[in-house]
């Protein structure tokens, strides 16, 4: 009997410990306390989101391109030639966008404020055209990169006529999915990160030592 009561005892020390009456809490499904803090069950509630149609994913998976990846590249004044600086973000894009056949991109061409309207508007097109052939050099399909789209100097990042660098830019988005149909990705949320899930899997980091049991 005294066993028993000190078993009894523990349990609902722990409980309490835990923030859970003892009235119920052997009635809760398993994991519930490891669920608590609404972590776990993300994958499951977004894949069910995107199939409801509860959740643009075209905005998901732009918020995780800017997170992961430069998106924009610099030019020197009046040019629409790539420089080293410019190149390496652009390989890591292409090595994004090739992770994800499903999304097309479009790039944005942009000017400082010096130099005509009219004149910017064909430069920045030229930028963002310059960007396009680089990523499709890259093994990127450019059926994929759904449009070039030119601003010029509409929309300058720092408002200044001279020439300011931070405004002569490119910038690279999301803008959609594959043949712009919604069930394109219907249901294939979780199989794009089951994918990377495999892959992750499949490749050891360097100088990772195998160690086996023996017989």
């Amino acid at each position: 009997m005294k066993a028993y009561l000190t078993s009894s005892a523990v349990i609902l020390a722990l409980a309490a410990c835990s923030g859970q009456s003892g009235a119920g809490y052997f009635d809760r499904e398993a994991g519930s306390i490891a669920d608590s803090n609404a972590d776990f069950g993300n994958a499951t509630m977004n894949n069910h989101l995107a199939q409801t149609g509860q959740m643009d994913l075209t905005i998901d998976l732009a918020m995780r391109f800017n997170a992961e990846v430069e998106e924009t590249i610099n030019f020197a004044f009046n040019s629409a030639a790539l420089d080293n600086d410019a190149k390496a973000i652009l390989n890591l894009q292409a090595d994004w966008i090739k992770q994800f056949p499903e999304v097309r991109f479009k790039v944005f061409g942009h000017t400082d404020l010096v130099g005509s309207n009219s004149y910017n508007k064909r430069l920045g097109l030229r930028r963002a055209n310059a960007v396009v052939a680089y990523l499709a050099s890259q093994g990127v399909n450019k059926d994929r990169l759904e449009a070039v789209v030119s601003f010029g100097e509409t929309q300058p990042l720092i408002q200044s006529t001279g020439p300011e660098r931070a405004n002569r830019r490119t910038l690279t988005e999301v803008s959609g999915f594959v043949e712009n149909h919604p069930s394109v990705l219907n249901g294939k949320y979780a199989e794009v990160i089951f994918r990377e899930y495999v892959e992750s899997a499949t490749q050891l980091p360097r100088g990772t030592e195998i160690v086996t049991d023996g017989e």
